[in-house]
């Protein structure tokens, strides 16, 4: 299993914290430390969707105008921002065998996806 993130974020922390304490063994990639392949935005986008993997509630993207906002209106625009601004990726997310699993973090659905 694999998390991938950025330690200072607290939905990180919170998935982390659950994966302890439930035993499950991961490996941590802080994506702003160790960076992110186009690739792997392409994989995650073509699971979760891009504008799922594009984290629009984050500081990172409200420091956008309105204008620049627009502009990104699809897969290869969001990549190309988020390999530029690792920030604005939705964190955390989790693979299980290279393949993406869940985004963000949510209690009943770690229990539902990883029990």
């Amino acid at each position: 299993m694999k998390v991938y993130g950025i330690p200072n974020c607290n939905t990180v922390k919170k998935s982390l914290d659950w994966l302890k304490a439930n035993h499950i063994d991961f490996e941590f990639h802080d994506f702003k430390k160790k960076g992110i392949t186009t690739e792997k935005l392409n994989e995650w986008c073509n699971t979760f969707g891009w504008d799922t993997v594009l984290n629009r509630k984050g500081l990172t993207w409200k420091k956008l105008s309105k204008e620049e906002q627009a502009k990104i209106d699809n897969q290869d625009l969001a990549i190309a921002y988020l390999l530029e601004n690792t920030s604005a990726i939705k964190r955390p997310i989790v693979e299980n065998g290279g393949k993406a699993i869940l985004i963000g973090f949510d209690d009943d659905k770690y229990a539902q996806t990883l029990a």
